[in-house]
């Protein structure tokens, strides 16, 4: 098992995991257009891939692409008498559901924390779902306060 950043030659299996995600936990996706969702994703993944704002973190197996997490770097205003780091955003979570309960999703999360060590980022930031918040919590994670929202109407 490789755990990797994903590169250009990843985009097609990555597309397909994103659809093959929404659709296992939302099925009345299924009947959205894949040739539309497809062309947007490719537009997204190739932007990603290509800045320094996304990394996306893959668990590959015999050339298979079986899990994957996307860190978005969020940068801070710098403020006086400190050393400003960014935050990361963690989002798109997600193993195929044979290598699930293996402990794969915990390595590649290892990996991920280990690198936010590295690389002196200030804090992670991940909204859960109810079904996954052990598996957080096992890996270090801790609720806390729920962060305001607005929603242009």
């Amino acid at each position: 098992m490789d755990i990797r950043l994903a590169e250009a030659r990843d985009i097609t299996q990555l597309i397909e995991m994103r659809w093959d995600n929404t659709i296992e936990f939302d099925e009345s996706k299924k009947d959205a257009s894949y040739e539309e969702f497809e062309k947007e994703c490719q537009t997204f993944l190739e932007n990603a891939l290509n800045s320094n704002q996304w990394f996306i973190w893959v668990a590959e197996d015999n050339k298979r692409i079986v899990s994957h997490i996307y860190i978005e770097l969020i940068h801070k205003v710098p403020r006086p008498g400190r050393v400003t780091h960014p935050f990361a955003y963690m989002t798109n979570v997600y193993t195929i559901p044979e290598y699930r309960n293996g402990g794969l999703g915990s390595n590649v999360l290892s990996t991920i924390n280990n690198w936010i060590k590295e690389n002196k980022y200030e804090f992670v930031i991940v909204w859960p779902s109810d079904e996954a918040t052990n598996y957080y919590k096992k890996n270090g994670y801790v609720h806390c306060t729920e962060p305001m929202e607005y929603y242009p109407s």
